[in-house]
């Protein structure tokens, strides 16, 4: 599936540069363009695989917002024309999808990327994702708040929100920085696999997956997960029929983006590997497997030939909001903006619905 990325904020130009240079070092040719857009001119600076573009240099002096993502609003939508222009040749006609990439809880990204995938959505015909980092439960209440705005906005304008959560790809006992960083590896990992899927690459599978049946899946709209699992393979297929369920379920119940996230209106199970190790009947039986654990009829599978020893697979669900964990971090939300509102407010002159509201 060919993309071009554009990532906005901090977090969002180190994945898309992970993702960019992933891509390049797997030889893909998924990722048509690479652009990362802040108002943090430091951010941009130390970023050397993508190009960049920095918004708001008259409001912050390219200082950054300081984590107010109203004024992160504000800045992208007096650029956004430059921001569009900075796209010309990066965004090419074999393009098949637009990702949007942003850690939700900082000011540029939650405040920006949803104005972006507003004004892409009025440019652009072909599909315009979101892929949206969700602040950890102990990254404070500016965060939480931020994400939250951040994602109800994102899921009105996006075709479809791939959420991470911060709290689900990293090790115990990481520092925070060496968890960031291990996240980063692991979004761009898994993110430039199924974006790879479909594409040629050495080998030929049974039934290999194309960009069509990535695109049919996300067309569920609202909340995207993505699990991911690998295991050794061994050079008979038939011996890897149990490896191929295995993967499949540890993809989906414990190596998921959103953990928890097992409800789905529709999914997709792609199987990666060396062809001659790919089992038919364990990808089918996983794949019907992944029917049952969903509830979804619209369950898709098929292979990836990829050049390694192991066996892996990718899990991706479409319509994935009705999920405990998006739930949780919602409410989470909401109760850190309402604290925020309590320490700024006079309680005897408001009362008000405290819900939270859209960013534009």
């Amino acid at each position: 599936m060919k993309v071009a990325l554009i990532g906005v904020g901090q977090a969002g130009g180190k994945i898309t540069e992970r993702l960019a240079r992933f891509d390049a070092n797997m030889d893909f040719g998924a990722v048509q363009g690479a652009l990362a857009v802040n108002s943090a001119r430091p951010d941009l600076q130390s970023l050397d695989v993508v190009d960049t573009k920095l918004i708001g240099a008259d409001r912050v002096n390219g200082h950054g917002v300081g984590g107010d993502n109203e004024l992160g609003t504000e800045v992208m939508q007096a650029d956004i024309q430059q921001v569009l222009g900075a796209l010309d040749g990066r965004v090419t006609s074999s393009a098949e999808a637009i990702v949007v990439v942003a850690g939700l809880g900082g000011g540029t990204g939650s405040g920006g990327a949803p104005v972006l995938v507003h004004n892409l959505q009025q440019v652009y015909d072909v599909p315009v994702y979101a892929l949206g980092v969700l602040p950890g439960r102990n990254e404070g209440a500016l965060y939480q708040a931020n994400a939250g705005r951040s994602l109800k906005t994102l899921l009105r304008e996006a075709d479809s929100t791939l959420l991470i959560d911060n709290d689900a790809w990293h090790e115990q006992g990481e520092s925070v920085e060496g968890a960031f960083e291990t996240i980063n590896d692991r979004i761009a990992k898994r993110v430039g696999l199924l974006f790879a899927s479909g594409e040629a690459v050495e080998g030929v599978g049974e039934s290999v997956v194309d960009s069509s049946e990535v695109i049919n899946t996300l067309r569920a709209g609202g909340v995207a997960a993505l699990g991911y699992a690998t295991e050794v393979a061994s050079d008979d297929s038939a011996e890897n029929i149990n490896t191929a369920m295995t993967v499949s379920r540890q993809a989906l119940l414990t190596g998921t983006s959103l953990p928890d996230a097992t409800t789905a209106d529709s999914a997709l199970l792609v199987i990666a590997g060396q062809p001659d190790a790919i089992p038919r009947k364990g990808v089918e039986r996983a794949r019907r497997w992944l029917e049952d654990e969903t509830g979804s009829m619209q369950v898709r599978g098929g292979d990836f030939p990829l050049d390694s020893d192991r066996l892996g697979a990718l899990v991706l669900l479409g319509g994935a909001e009705r999920s405990d964990r998006v739930q949780a971090f919602m409410e989470r939300a909401r109760e850190a903006k309402e604290a925020q509102e309590e320490e700024s407010t006079d309680h005897a002159e408001e009362f008000a619905d405290d819900r939270l509201e859209n960013l534009f």
